[in-house]
This record gives C-alpha cells, structure tokens and sequence, in this order.
C-alpha cells in the first residue's frame, strides 16, 4: 500500500510539471505571433506518460533498496494519519475528533500489553552517591607577610601567618560540612569544623560543631577575609588574637515578618562551651549568644545594616561571670551597572564588656570604625580607626589608626600594603608610639576564593 501512495504522488508531480513546461512553451509561441494552441496533441500526452512510467519504474527500484517494506509501511500509517486529520479539521471539530480517537484505539490496540505492576521497577530514593559526588571540594590559602617595625629591632621580618585547608563538601541534599585546618608556627590546628543542616520547619538553619560565632559582623570572618591584615583591637583585647571560636550548636532564621521600612530582621542564637582564653578564662561551662541583624534597601545602590549582640557565660573554678553587649552598623554603596568598578563600605562595632570575678568587676569599652572605597576593577583603599579599653588594669585606652591600599591581582591573589600606628599606655602612666608596615599577599587554589567565612 505504501508503494502504490508513493508511486501516486510521483506520478501526479511529474505530470503536473510536465503539463507546466507545456503551457509554457505554447505560451511562447504566442507571443512570438505564432498561432498555436494551448494543449498538447494526444500522441505528445502518451509518449510523455510512458517516459513517466519508465522513470516511475527506476525510482521504484531503487526505493526497493533504500528502504524495507516495514519502513514505508510506517511512513504511509504516518502519511494516512495527517491526511486523516486534514480531512476531519475540514469536516468540523467533531469529526476530527471522532477520527482521533479512531487512531488512538487503532495504536493501543497494536501496542504490546504492559507487563505486570508488581514487575514494574520503581525508582528508589537516593541513599548513595557515586565516587565523583563522594570527593569533597579542597582549598588552600596561603597568607604571607613581610614586616617592618618601629621601634626595633627587625625581627621574623617574613611572617608565614598561615596556611589553611579547606574542606567542603554536601553531605546530602539536607546537609553540608565544612572543616578548616590551618598551619601556623609549625602547628596544624583545627579552626572550624562544622555540619549545616539546612530546610528545618521554621525556615531554620542549624549548625553544629566548632566554630566562629556570630559576634557583630568581623569576628565571624576568617583573617585572611577581613578588610584589614589583622582583627580590630576590641576583638584581640577582649576575645584574643584568634576572636571568639566556639564548640557548640548554632541556630539561625528570619522573622517572618518585615520592620519599618521594610527591614529584614536575622535572628541568630548560638549555645558554645565557654573555653575562650580572655573573656572566659578557659572556662568550660556553657555560653550563650544572641545576635539581631536588620538590613534596609535604601535604593538600588545603597543598603544599610544594624545590628545588635549580647554574650554571658560563667567560669565556676574562678568565680567568673562574663557579658559582653555589642552593637554594630554597616552601611554599602554600589551603583547599579558599576559595581565591578565603584562601591563604599563604611563599618563599625562598639562592644562593652565585663568580667566579674566574686561580684565585682567594671564594663569596659571598646570598638572601631572603619571604610573601604574601590577605586577601579582592582584597586581599593581602606582605612580603620580603634579605640578599646583593656579589660584587666587602668582604663587608659589603646587607639590605632591603620591605612592600607589592595591590589587585586586576580581572584586568586591580592597583595596589600597597610601602617598600623598604635598609641599605648605604659606602667608610668605615659604612652609610647609603635608604628607596623606590613605588604601582604595572600592566595587561594581551589574552588573556594577566599570565603569570608
């Protein structure tokens, strides 16, 4: 059936161009004033239709080679079934209809039978991976120093701070963990290492493990990520040199409603042993923090953050009960369309703590603030300015003032230049004046390019 379509259509277009050649040639002779007319004589029309049949024939054979039986069987069910719905679209919708249904039992009807539900294979949830999905995604930073001091003597003027490893990887589709490993004086120390579960009711996010605590905004961020070579005194002097790191669980959310003018509030609470060597004494009782976050769109180029922390924890074995009240601000401009080129960060923290020990014991205070502006693609300055009361002896303050210009070679390497010039109290009630020229440079390989935390 599907040969005697084919050898219809072939047929009929060969004719058809036939008889077009023929009207136009007839329409030529016109033209030229010889009276002719517009058909072909009838022994023309025979010798033109047994050329046809001749050609017919060939095509046949070699369509007979190219393609089986079952092959134009399917393209003549093809081609019966579009002219079948022409035919019902210009019949009407009903009929159309009708016909549709008509092919559709026809194709059931030769489909195979499905094989039984209990023999059906079910896809089955996914309690494995594979070997590539089993390696976790590794990083290394490297942070480098060459240093100047004044006064001297020059001392350890190449100062290899640290190397960090970094190991990442998704545990399922609930989960995450990340481990920080970090080689400093010759020590390999473990920095962080924590499991995320994230999608918990609520919109909660839970952390578990070891470490760094949402203390106002700079503690949280790993040294090599802050804006400065070094944490702002406020944090050295009340929480050491590393901040405030601690083994415990972590929560965190977003309230489900916004503040005047359209705030976002983050809610982060945090329950940790309280071993910090400064604030606690390396104590190991429990610790709580509670930190608040607000954020503002202020317009498309500028946004503002507030945000407030309160820490408490106790130390039996030296009748210690520590608190710490922080309040932070952060205020970011990058101007649409620009923002790989121009943008202005201006921060600050204030933190007042206080240690009693037996009962008795003052609040101290101390914080910073500080700006970052990007001059170009690569270039950005910077500068802070601190001022923290110690915790322990006279309350004469230490203050610093620290400038610094980055380079961004790449995403991988930046090198920064920074003075640190620091004002400090002496036993005798005077001060002394120590000034630090640091060049920094610090690189990352790996997927991860310098995470701030």
């Amino acid at each position: 059936m599907g040969l005697a379509i084919i050898r219809f259509l072939i047929l009929s277009v060969l004719i058809l161009g036939a008889l077009a050649a023929g009207t136009s040639r007839a329409e030529a002779q016109q033209v030229e004033g010889r009276a002719v007319t517009t058909e072909a004589p009838p022994d023309t029309l025979q010798a033109i239709l047994a050329d046809l049949r001749a050609r017919l024939d060939s095509l046949e054979a070699v369509l007979a080679e190219l393609a089986d039986e079952q092959d134009l069987s399917a393209w003549s069910n093809r081609f019966r079934a579009r002219q079948a719905g022409r035919l019902g679209m210009e019949r009407g919708p009903a009929a159309a209809s009708r016909d549709l249904e008509a092919l559709r039992a026809a194709a059931r009807a030769r489909a195979p039978d499905p094989p039984p539900t209990d023999t059906i294979s079910q896809p089955s949830v996914l309690r494995s991976r594979n070997l590539a999905a089993l390696n976790p995604e590794i990083s290394v930073t490297g942070d480098v120093r060459i240093t100047a001091r004044q006064p001297g003597p020059q001392e350890s003027s190449v100062d290899l701070r640290e190397f960090q490893v970094s190991v990442q990887s998704a545990l399922d589709p609930y989960s995450n963990a990340k481990v920080f490993f970090s080689l400093e004086d010759g020590e390999v120390q473990l920095e962080e290492a924590y499991a995320t579960w994230t999608g918990l009711p609520g919109a909660m996010r839970l952390e578990l493990g070891k470490f760094r605590q949402q203390l106002g905004e700079l503690n949280r961020w790993h040294l090599h990520g802050v804006p400065e070579s070094e944490y702002p005194l406020v944090i050295h002097q009340y929480f050491g040199e590393d901040g405030l790191v601690g083994n415990g669980v972590a929560l965190y959310t977003t309230a489900p409603f916004h503040g005047p003018g359209g705030a976002v509030h983050e809610i982060y609470g945090q329950a940790t042993v309280g071993s910090n060597e400064v604030i606690f004494a390396d104590g190991d009782r429990p610790s709580f923090l509670l930190h608040l976050n607000n954020f503002w769109q202020l317009n498309p180029a500028t946004y503002f953050q507030l945000g407030g922390t309160a820490l408490w924890g106790r130390n039996p074995g030296v009748d210690l009960e520590s608190s710490v009240y922080g309040a932070d601000a952060r205020v970011t401009w990058v101007p649409p369309g620009r923002g790989l080129y121009r943008s202005f960060t201006a921060r600050g923290e204030v933190y007042g703590a206080r240690q009693a020990f037996g009962g008795e014991g003052e609040r101290r205070w101390g914080g910073y603030v500080s700006g970052t502006f990007q001059k170009s693609i690569r270039t950005y300055f910077g500068a802070r300015v601190d001022w923290v009361e110690p915790l322990e002896g006279p309350r004469d303050p230490l203050w610093a003032i620290v400038p610094n210009v980055t380079i961004w070679q790449s995403e991988w390497v930046f090198v920064r230049a920074e003075w640190q010039h620091m004002s400090l109290p002496t036993l005798e009630g005077t001060r002394s004046r120590e000034n630090f020229f640091a060049v920094q440079v610090v690189w990352s390989l790996g997927p991860h390019k310098h995470e701030t935390y």
